[in-house]
């Protein structure tokens, strides 16, 4: 842990600024810590030398307890864009909330959508911080990079199957430019970092239940050794198991987890961390659909399972015809028949271990070390319409309306993934107020994705989590891709004088993919009568490099309330690579078979470029006991914008991976918040955000078409979100509600997502000691608290225009969780 997390959690703790989704009098709930007085706060960091006290072990131990979000204040260590969320402000939200749900439900800018209730669901999850994507920015846990937080672990792993969310401590989120100590090639404009839970002193343990609507049930347990020994060993050890029938359709969504953490101190400065993280998500998928589908078939309309004859029978109408079963001309379009199959599911499992070295070497020179390693693998797929299973012979339609033959199969991606790294930080303390940083980052990831098919029969389909191992069924492609990833910051933080710091620095990023398709046997299936049709195949090596891309950040707290503050940063992106079919990435969804993909890459090659982006925050905040306020505005220029184009159903995509030119993105964040009696605060927010592509021509499919003007596709021009929350005795009650204005879904504008309103709603009480437990709570939340019917979650590119991709998913209704629990 660096000298930064140090300064970081006293200064939580001496500021008193709160953010306003907080209520003050769940501040005075608690009683004042020592380390709010003058005295807690180190001569140093007043400006004065002085002999330092052990660092705590994680930014936020101290504030274990204290129900507010801290915004980054008067001391060393704070950024003026960055907003800290306390473990006691997730514990408003239902148990296994997904992180990122929370926050996009706390603070503007923010937007999180999913299609179940805790936001667990990795193919339908969408998160947005100020127009960039959980694609586009940067994750840690304890300073571990876990990459990019999008639907499949390709290079990291999600922070849902990363570690139990009763186990963090908090999370932190910078909205402005990013932070260089934060390792990320993905980073474009913003960074999330979570902290674990650090094992008790105490020996002692925590158990919840939850129930809820659809059959839903969680379970958690955790088991805190306590203080082993006179040198201070420590463990805890925890296990959770969420579970649901889907709200649609056949299915069920289930997710095991366990955590272990292991703190060895050495001597008085010095500190091992051993950490493992285990995750296993099972999920019948939802069925993702076109704008068309959901206005015309209605919100429960997913896969066909269980009606098997109509399975058969639509694929057949997908794959042998251009038209559409009897009752359905004039509703669905024969691509959406094609995109309604038998079933979907995935299942992903990911280890995630490291050992983390905290040493004072001396004085002022301090210095962190993580050694990780991170494993994963996953089954991905469904029904495949779009082939036949060929020992059942050429399907034809019969004249009392079934099918004969099986006109689809099995197909099944498997995925593995192997990351190890390791990452370098030292801080030291130099004179006249300086803290110098600097640390390095290398990662070796190696990821395979092969795919293959297994037939169906006439009788029955398979069952949605076959056990479907490497070597058996028919192999389609098989892709491999190695990945090499080294960064570098430097960076001096500079205290002008008290309340005033300046922070300067760069970092340095390279990244190096070797790899594509490394088998491709569609000749071989369609020889075989599995009517399998062309696969793109591409191999081949990309470099992204930027050897300087600086950072520049001041804040300026002044007459005791008030702060100023700007961030500006030049970002750089990696290239995607994930498989030589998937639209978006540099190897994936290239050329057609008059056009080779590697005809098409070997020519993208010499002309594409990474993103860059340059973004500048410039905020204001106000901070009193009775009101807080906050203003920012930022503004972001896209380089090299890359965009992914692609339009109808497996069989006959037309896709594009292009720069589409310049984006500039202009965004303002006003939020307030009003305590006017004890232990009610009441918040309100407003975002607006106009992201718009710059580029005057892009050529796609032979014809010419002009971004320009056209507004970001997915994202919401107007936010706006309110909170009231009210803290009684040993009851506390949570409303929020947002609203999501429309979303353009095409890039030339000429579709858009309806608006919508959500809320959801809490209440809890802590009975206090009962028996044996010393704290024994009851909670109970509703989510989608009015039902609304709306598109949530997007997954995968944009059409150019017109309604014919299938990547929407519905937002989950209303559903009830209820939940005990008891800390011993």
């Amino acid at each position: 842990m660096t000298r930064r997390y140090r300064r970081w959690s006293l200064s939580l703790l001496t500021l008193g600024v709160v953010m306003p989704i907080c209520p003050q009098s769940s501040l005075a709930a608690t009683p004042p810590l020592a380390a709010t007085s003058p005295s807690a706060v180190s001569e140093k960091e007043r400006g004065r030398p002085k002999k330092k006290a052990p660092r705590p072990a994680h930014p936020l131990p101290a504030i274990e307890g204290k129900e507010s979000i801290s915004v980054s204040g008067k001391r060393l260590r704070n950024h003026g864009a960055e907003v800290a969320v306390t473990r006691a402000v997730m514990e408003r939200f239902i148990p296994g909330t997904n992180p990122m749900q929370i926050l996009a439900q706390s603070l503007p800018g923010a937007n999180f959508t999913s299609s179940d209730a805790f936001g667990l669901d990795t193919a339908a999850n969408t998160f947005y911080v100020r127009g960039f994507t959980q694609t586009q920015i940067g994750a840690s846990l304890d300073g571990m990079p876990l990459g990019t937080q999008g639907f499949t672990n390709q290079n990291g792993v999600s922070i849902t199957q990363a570690m139990i969310q009763d186990d963090l401590q908090g999370m932190t989120l910078s909205q402005g430019a990013g932070s260089l100590d934060t390792f990320s090639a993905q980073l474009l404009g913003a960074a999330m970092s979570y902290v674990s839970s650090d094992p008790s002193d105490k020996a002692g343990g925590r158990v919840s239940q939850s129930f809820g609507s659809y059959n839903a049930f969680r379970t958690y347990v955790r088991a805190d050794s306590g203080t082993l020994n006179p040198s201070g060993t420590k463990f805890y050890t925890s296990f959770a198991r969420t579970e649901s029938k889907l709200w649609k359709g056949e299915g069920y969504q289930r997710e095991l987890q366990a955590d272990a953490k292991l703190i060895q101190p050495v001597g008085r400065h010095g500190k091992l961390t051993g950490f493992f993280g285990f995750g296993n998500f099972t999920q019948a998928n939802y069925l993702s659909l076109t704008k068309n589908m959901w206005e015309r078939m209605g919100r429960d309309t997913t896969y066909l399972k269980p009606d098997y004859e109509k399975a058969k029978l639509w694929a057949y109408y997908a794959q042998y015809t251009s038209d559409v079963p009897p009752g359905y001309e004039g509703i669905l379009s024969n691509d959406e028949i094609g995109n309604y199959a038998w079933d979907g599911s995935q299942i992903q499992r990911s280890y995630l271990s490291s050992v983390t070295g905290h040493f004072d070497l001396s004085e002022h020179l301090h210095s962190d070390t993580i050694a990780y390693g991170n494993i994963s693998s996953g089954v991905y797929g469904g029904t495949n319409n779009f082939v036949t299973s060929p020992s059942y012979g050429v399907p034809q339609l019969l004249a009392d309306g079934t099918v004969s033959g099986v006109p689809m199969a099995l197909q099944r991606a498997h995925a593995d993934m192997r990351r190890l790294g390791f990452t370098q930080k030292l801080s030291y303390e130099a004179p006249h107020h300086n803290l110098i940083e600097g640390g390095l980052w290398y990662e070796n990831n190696r990821w395979v994705y092969d795919a293959r098919l297994y037939e169906d029969t006439p009788e029955a389909a398979h069952n949605m989590m076959s056990d479907l191992r490497k070597g058996t069924g028919h192999t389609w492609f098989e892709n491999t891709y190695n990945t090499n990833t080294f960064q570098f910051f430097l960076q001096d933080r500079w205290t002008i004088i008290k309340g005033m710091t300046l922070l300067a620095g760069f970092k340095s990023l390279t990244q190096t993919t070797h790899g594509g398709t490394k088998n491709d046997y569609t000749q071989q299936l369609k020889d075989e009568g599995w009517n399998a049709y062309y696969r793109r195949p591409a191999r081949g090596s990309l470099t992204a490099s930027g050897a300087f891309l600086p950072h520049f950040s001041f804040d300026y707290h002044f007459l005791d309330h008030h702060e100023v503050y700007w961030d500006i940063a030049e970002n750089l992106r990696a290239y995607d690579y994930y498989s030589q079919t998937t639209s978006g990435t540099a190897w994936g969804g290239l050329g057609n078979a008059a056009q080779p993909a590697q005809q098409v890459f070997d020519a993208s090659k010499k002309t594409l470029r990474p993103e860059r982006t340059w973004n500048y925050v410039v905020g204001y905040r106000y901070d009193a006991k009775f009101f807080t306020g906050t203003i920012d505005y930022y503004h972001t220029d896209y380089y090299n914008r890359l965009a992914s184009i692609t339009e109808g159903t497996a069989n006959n995509t037309r896709n594009a991976y292009m720069n589409v030119g310049r984006e500039t993105m202009d965004g303002v964040d006003i939020l307030g918040a009003i305590r006017p009696v004890k232990g009610l605060e009441i918040t309100n927010s407003f975002s607006w955000n106009d992201a718009r592509y710059q580029g005057t021509g892009i050529n796609y499919g032979g014809k010419l078409y002009s971004l320009k003007g056209k507004s970001q596709v997915y994202y919401p021009a107007y936010m706006y979100k309110a909170n009231l929350a009210y803290l009684w005795r040993g009851t506390r009650f949570n409303f929020n509600v947002n609203y999501i204005a429309s979303r353009p879904m095409t890039f030339l504008n000429d579709i858009r997502l309806p608006p919508y309103w959500l809320a959801n709603a809490t209440i809890a009480h802590d009975f206090g000691r009962i028996g044996f437990a010393e704290h024994f709570k009851a909670s109970f939340g509703i989510t989608n608290l009015f039902d609304t019917n709306y598109i949530g979650g997007v997954y995968g590119a944009a059409s150019l225009s017109g309604d014919n991709n299938s990547n929407l998913f519905v937002g989950s209704p209303r559903q009830f969780i209820g939940t005990i629990n008891a800390q011993f």
